[in-house]
């Protein structure tokens, strides 16, 4: 699938002279952790006993009955430490940063989720860290940044651009060119430069790897279609690598559809006709972009999927017809969210309902002897701010109401 960082006509390595030897270094020693089975069995056993894998995969039963279809079960990346996928892949990179014998790590986050886990991963291996984040984001991810701080890292508000997570991305690119003597750069998303795109999907696909065992286990046979919420697209390659060799399972991403794709209000990159191929933050992939190539303000009710671009391993999927692209608005999100919390007790991220929302369209649609997998990709605590004011919920206003005030008594 890779041919010299590309996928097909997407991904490579456009990079600034000044950092050619940090990425030789960190090819280097990629490559030789990825030909080693000591190392890949070190990283398994370390997520066992650190980070409680495996996951479950949850039979949702309730939500089986109610739309009358496939069999739905849930891929728990939420029971991951941390509460979403990301730890995956920064323990993966915290290993490799040992082997350089590096002392500080940089990172970028939108939903907060790849913040906390770099700063976890930090202070378990005893690095510094620092972490970039939209200040829009801050804004409506404070619990994260509050753990973040708490774990030992620095969390640095970006306050160019849209203030989200590509303004967070090109001012963590800026702090490697400075430090990168020290520092590395624990990208979160299965975008960037060679080798991130890869290995990225190659942490994550753990997921893939335990959940077409436990798919196996659990109902005799493959999944009928896997779905997975795609932002930069790390948890959505993470499982569908499980799936890739298997032709008769559908692999369905579904982005951010915000307030509708003819709103223009939307990260919609392969699910519209608003994107367009484009050169940027180190790769080549679809871009929501104008015509002078000037990067498009997006929206998503999820602070996780508002990213301009998406990872070249999935344009090259998308374009081969391996995966296929939808979007679900943040009214369809927050139904589904509702909807899930209320038939299974079970709390997804923003993110993830995404991919909750598209498959909860489609399900009613396939027999009930076939099955369907959706990777939830996090847990919804970080989002109680965003949830519970968009359910309008007077008691947490009231909450709110009475915590401000009691700070302003004790000031």
């Amino acid at each position: 699938m890779k041919n010299n960082g590309y996928y097909g006509q997407w991904g490579g390595s456009f990079i600034p002279e000044i950092l050619h030897e940090t990425f030789a270094q960190l090819n280097k020693v990629y490559e030789t952790a990825r030909h080693d089975p000591a190392f890949w069995q070190e990283y398994v056993d370390l997520m066992a006993t650190y980070s409680c894998r495996p996951t479950p995969l949850t039979y949702a039963g309730n939500l089986s009955r109610h739309f009358g279809g496939a069999q739905i079960f849930i891929k728990r990346e939420d029971l991951n430490h941390t509460g979403a996928h990301k730890l995956n892949n920064v323990i993966g990179q915290g290993l490799l940063v040992k082997r350089m014998d590096k002392k500080r790590v940089i990172a970028e986050t939108g939903a907060g989720q790849h913040g906390v886990a770099t700063a976890t991963m930090a202070a378990k291996f005893g690095l510094q860290c620092t972490v970039y984040m939209g200040e829009e984001d801050v804004r409506r991810q404070r619990p994260n940044v509050f753990w973040m701080e708490k774990l030992g890292a620095e969390v640095v508000p970006v306050t160019s651009g849209s203030g989200i997570l590509k303004d967070a991305i090109n001012a963590a690119f800026r702090d490697w060119v400075t430090n990168m003597d020290d520092s590395h750069y624990c990208l979160g998303t299965a975008c960037g430069p060679h080798p991130f795109p890869e290995m990225v999907a190659w942490f994550q696909s753990i997921i893939g790897l335990e959940a077409r065992e436990q798919i196996s286990k659990q109902f005799g046979s493959a999944p009928a279609r896997v779905y997975a919420c795609v932002g930069g697209g790390s948890n959505a390659m993470g499982i569908f690598q499980g799936f890739l060799g298997q032709p008769d399972v559908e692999l369905v991403g579904v982005e951010a559809g915000g307030y509708g794709l003819a709103s223009g209000k939307h990260a919609a990159r392969l699910a519209s006709d608003d994107s367009s191929p484009g050169v940027a933050q180190g790769y080549k992939t679809m871009f929501l972009q104008d015509d002078d190539g000037q990067m498009r303000t997006t929206h998503s009710v999820a602070a996780g999927l508002d990213y301009v671009g998406v990872s070249p391993i999935l344009t090259d999927l998308w374009e081969q017809g391996r995966v296929r692209f939808a979007s679900a608005t943040d009214k369809e999100v927050m139904a589904a969210l509702e909807l899930t919390m209320t038939r299974e007790g079970i709390i997804p991220a923003l993110e993830s309902s995404h991919a909750f929302a598209q498959a909860f369209k489609e399900v009613g649609d396939l027999p009930a002897d076939q099955s369907v997998i959706i990777n939830m990709s996090g847990r919804g605590d970080k989002d109680i701010f965003t949830i519970a004011n968009a359910f309008a919920d007077p008691s947490w206003q009231q909450f709110i109401i009475n915590k401000g005030k009691e700070y302003e008594a004790a000031r």
